[in-house]
């Protein structure tokens, strides 16, 4: 039997009033590895990865989000301490406000200059890095 990576998606998602751009959306994981996080979760068999995306941000952030675009591939196979998972991250924009829910124990918005580094989980700081340097 072939054993692959698991698949999970991530959404930076820009949180936005009207025209005025808020900040991103972060949670603070309910399970290990605790700590903040981009909102994401794993591909269900059966699923498109960008359905999984808007289904998992709206579970985790109560957020109705608009995928705008493909931010990249991560598949370091060290990037999560569990296992080998492969994660497609978008960007997109939402507007509302967050509720935690599901896996997640918090939701905060940060203004790009207060993006807490030294706290984020798995490869996630890479990604907004990626993000902020696109």
């Amino acid at each position: 039997m072939i054993k692959t990576p698991y698949l999970a998606t991530d959404v930076i998602v820009r949180l936005w009033e009207g025209d005025t751009f808020k900040g991103i959306v972060l949670i603070e994981r309910k399970n290990p590895p605790i700590g903040i996080a981009i909102p994401g979760g794993f591909v269900e068999v059966g699923e498109r990865v960008e359905d999984a995306a808007v289904r998992e941000i709206k579970e985790e952030t109560g957020l109705d989000v608009t995928l705008k675009e493909l931010l990249g591939v991560y598949s370091d196979p060290d990037r999560d301490p569990r296992f080998h998972v492969v994660s497609v991250v978008f960007v997109g924009d939402a507007e509302g406000e967050p509720k935690a829910s599901s896996d997640a124990k918090r939701v905060h918005v940060f203004k790009l200059e207060e993006i807490p580094f030294d706290k984020l989980v798995f490869d996630h700081q890479r990604i907004i890095k990626d993000f902020l340097h696109r």
